[in-house]
């Protein structure tokens, strides 16, 4: 088992940046990706960012050039530092970690941007 824990969000202003992290425990020396997903009322879940314990990242359309994402192989944990952010970027943030064949989620934080 993989437990997640995310911090960082909170309410911005359009064109602020905010930095998410996630901090893995339990058995985390067998977790090959890390990432997150979003998502918004009324939308399903999307991809944001993930990467691999060799370093090669993913991107969903809407967020690449202005989110990165970066992980500490070390300490297991994975950041999302979200630049110039828009409201449509607004949504429930989960952390996640595949690890032995099974995606485990954190609980979700909440990211609101205001126009």
């Amino acid at each position: 088992q993989v437990q997640l824990v995310e911090s960082g969000g909170g309410l911005v202003q359009a064109g602020e940046s905010l930095r998410l992290s996630c901090a893995a425990s339990g058995r985390i020396f067998n977790i090959w990706r890390m990432g997150w997903n979003r998502q918004a009322p009324g939308n399903e879940r999307e991809l944001v960012a993930s990467v691999t314990t060799s370093g090669d990242t993913t991107y969903g359309d809407s967020v690449e050039g202005r989110f990165t994402i970066s992980r500490d192989n070390s300490k297991q944990t994975v950041d999302l530092q979200m630049n110039s952010l828009q409201a449509d970027d607004t949504a429930v943030y989960y952390c996640g970690a595949f690890a032995d064949g099974i995606w485990y989620w954190g609980q979700g934080i909440q990211v609101t941007v205001s126009s």
